[in-house]
């Protein structure tokens, strides 16, 4: 399909739900301050309200930038949408996304991708919803029964898990980006260890991108 007709068929109405249905999700979480505020005359000074942000921003604020844009050839146009709305995304939307493609043996940002992202992300949330309401029920008794190393063990390693798998996997596929992808943070660890967390993040995210256009720039030369 030519890139006009995809864009009408498939992007156009993408961009129609998934703006709806986003600024529809944000609205919708002042509800319960709308509720505390109606019923029983409770709200923050927004003196309060912009110092709780100003706190969550400096904790998640980098990933405000780095999520969208190096998520992107993975997630697609609706699965970024998707992954937006339904959270999660950097250990569950990505690596199934990912896996799809791996699966399908689809080329990451081409139309393909987009139609295979979107079906493996939407497997993944129905899955989800089905997991964590089965955790929700039982998921405390279950956990209640594991000795305590066991717990421990999940909750420190599960998420440095999925996420090595997921370095691994692309690091196959893309060596020489990898040691990039490893080599900056571990450089900049070395040589300024005080460096703020967000500083590491966004050099070693946008410097991996820039090098490997800089890959993709030489390899079309030779070609």
């Amino acid at each position: 399909m030519d890139k006009k007709a995809f864009d009408i068929a498939w992007k156009a109405p993408v961009n129609k739900i998934g703006r709806f249905t986003l600024l529809a999700a944000v609205l919708l979480s002042f509800a319960p301050l709308i509720y505390l505020y109606v019923a029983h005359g409770i709200l923050p000074e927004i003196s309060d309200a912009l110092k709780s942000w100003g706190m969550i921003a400096t904790i998640f604020g980098v990933m405000y930038f780095v999520e969208p844009i190096s998520f992107y050839s993975i997630l697609g146009l609706s699965g970024t949408y998707m992954s937006f709305l339904a959270g999660n995304i950097g250990n569950l939307r990505l690596p199934c996304a990912a896996m799809a493609l791996e699966i399908t043996e689809t080329e990451p940002g081409t139309q393909e991708a987009e139609v295979v992202s979107t079906l493996g992300i939407a497997g993944s949330i129905i899955v989800n919803i089905i997991g964590v309401t089965l955790a929700a029920l039982i998921g405390a008794a279950v956990i209640g029964v594991l000795p305590e190393p066991v717990v421990n063990g999940l909750k420190a390693f599960t998420a440095p898990a999925i996420f090595g798998a997921m370095f691994g996997q692309f690091a196959m596929k893309y060596p020489k980006l990898a040691i990039f992808g490893l080599g900056i943070p571990v450089a900049i660890r070395l040589v300024a260890p005080a460096t703020p967390a967000y500083i590491i993040i966004l050099t070693a995210v946008f410097g991996t991108i820039a090098i490997a256009r800089l890959f993709h720039k030489a390899a079309a030369k030779k070609a």
